[in-house]
């Protein structure tokens, strides 16, 4: 991240410690372990999903699930009375479009070339990837004697290239360019015997890179799960430092904001709750994403430690509120015939609802009516976004986590640029929009009436 000299010695913007948080989160698993590591710090309790747990009204936890997915929570101090317990949750996602090196990684030639073979993971904008320093981010088993361990990994220095084939050999590039992933995108990685050495494969080579970031020797290496990382410094930039730009923004932009508000917010009268998930860049269908039991399980156990019967869950869920939170797509200063004319998103302009008739986002009547009521009771602004009536849209974590915990939701995110490209752009002042306005979810005493009224104290 750029600061100058004088910035070093000034407090931080919001937007430069984003810029911190996505540097400290190559993968999905760093992202989780920065997440535990900052709400440990802020005294939450760990409650590993295998032992035995104990929750009380005034305690700050904390759940991981695969070192992937996260769960914490904070007990009111007036959570007593198992008949009134409801949820305020807020729930991002810890994974971004990338590619992912397969068990076997190394692909030799042609010539004494070394390339690493690499499968997309997520809908990535394949041509973002060429031509930047490429790193290696993830989780690698280890064996060491009897045990199996998981260790984080994290190339600090450029590992590999995408390089272009030259303008020369491809006259219309500039027509258009459709790389082929199983050819165009292997990352360039080594070259046999430059360094004089005894010529090693591309996966022996790639092997050793690994086992040298993690402590290890590559033959006690059992498995990993490790992915391209843009190396590429993020910044904020423009002649008002209005704008952000950074690796995977989406979704690590609403996970930290999510994050600051849920850590520095109070609520005495409800569980609040923070959920950052994995895998849902490839559908969430995982044991660890937002289809699976992790939430209703975390949720259900923290009920029964404050004396709540299955019938007592129930009615919780149905007074709840959860905000999804996922980035949406800002207009494109090139292409403002893309979006809707109306229910469109700046950046710099707030935090974003967002709503589609085909049920791909949460957002309902109710839900949009409660969120809206409690920024504007907040002083904190937000707008809208909705497809162009002929185009699909995508989708995000919000109605899937419904599938295990259904209660009333709505779909929000940060305006952003170049959503899924290797380095994505959003505005600066939203950064603190979004941590306000969550904040202010969280600080609310909601009382949802089923789906008629709700009061907000």
């Amino acid at each position: 991240m750029r600061r100058s000299n004088e910035c070093e010695r000034l407090p931080m913007t919001s937007a430069e410690e984003l810029l911190e948080f996505v540097q400290a989160c190559p993968s999905m698993f760093h992202t989780a372990a920065e997440i535990r590591r900052r709400l440990e710090g802020a005294g939450f309790a760990y409650l590993p999903e295998s032992a035995s747990w104990d929750v009380r009204p005034g305690g700050r936890y904390v759940t991981v699930r695969n070192n992937s997915s996260v769960v914490a929570f904070k007990v009111g101090e007036r959570c007593t009375d198992p008949a009134g317990l409801r949820f305020m949750l807020e729930a991002s996602h810890s994974d971004s479009p990338t590619f992912k090196i397969k068990a076997v990684p190394g692909l030799d030639g042609p010539e004494n070339y070394g390339r690493l073979s690499v499968e997309a993971y997520g809908g990535a904008i394949d041509y973002t990837w060429f031509d930047r320093p490429l790193g290696v981010a993830g989780r690698v088993m280890v064996r060491d004697g009897s045990r199996v361990e998981s260790r984080l990994v994290a190339t600090a220095e450029p590992a590999a290239v995408i390089p272009s084939l030259a303008h020369h050999l491809q006259r219309g590039v500039n027509e258009g360019f459709a790389p082929n992933r199983a050819i165009d995108l292997c990352p360039l990685f080594s070259q046999k015997g430059a360094d004089g050495e005894e010529e090693v494969s591309a996966s022996r080579a790639f092997l050793e890179l690994v086992a040298r970031e993690a402590g290890t020797s590559a033959d006690r290496i059992l498995g990993y799960d490790l992915y391209l990382v843009n190396l590429q410094e993020p910044c904020v930039w423009g002649p008002a430092g209005e704008f952000v730009s950074a690796p995977k923004l989406d979704d690590l932009m609403c996970a930290f904001a999510s994050l600051k508000a849920f850590i520095s917010s109070e609520n005495g009268s409800a569980v609040t709750v923070y959920c950052c998930f994995d895998n849902e860049e490839v559908g969430s269908g995982t044991k660890q994403g937002a289809k699976s039991t992790l939430l209703a399980d975390a949720l259900q156990r923290l009920s029964a430690f404050l004396g709540a019967s299955a019938e007592d869950y129930r009615r919780a869920l149905a007074r709840s509120m959860l905000v999804s939170c996922d980035n949406a797509q800002a207009v494109h200063p090139v292409h403002p015939e893309k979006y809707d004319a109306e229910n469109r998103c700046l950046l710099n302009g707030g935090l974003v609802v967002k709503e589609a008739a085909n049920q791909h986002y949460c957002t309902d009547a109710f839900s949009r009516a409660v969120f809206a009521a409690i920024l504007d009771d907040a002083g904190v602004p937000h707008q809208v976004f909705a497809n162009r009536s002929d185009m699909p849209g995508g989708s995000t974590l919000g109605n899937l986590s419904n599938i295990q915990a259904s209660m009333h939701a709505v779909d929000v995110g940060c305006p952003q640029l170049a959503m899924h490209s290797s380095y994505e752009t959003a505005g600066a002042l939203d950064v603190d929009f979004a941590i306000r306005a969550l904040s202010a979810f969280y600080a609310t005493d909601l009382r949802i009436e089923g789906a008629d009224a709700a009061e907000l104290a």
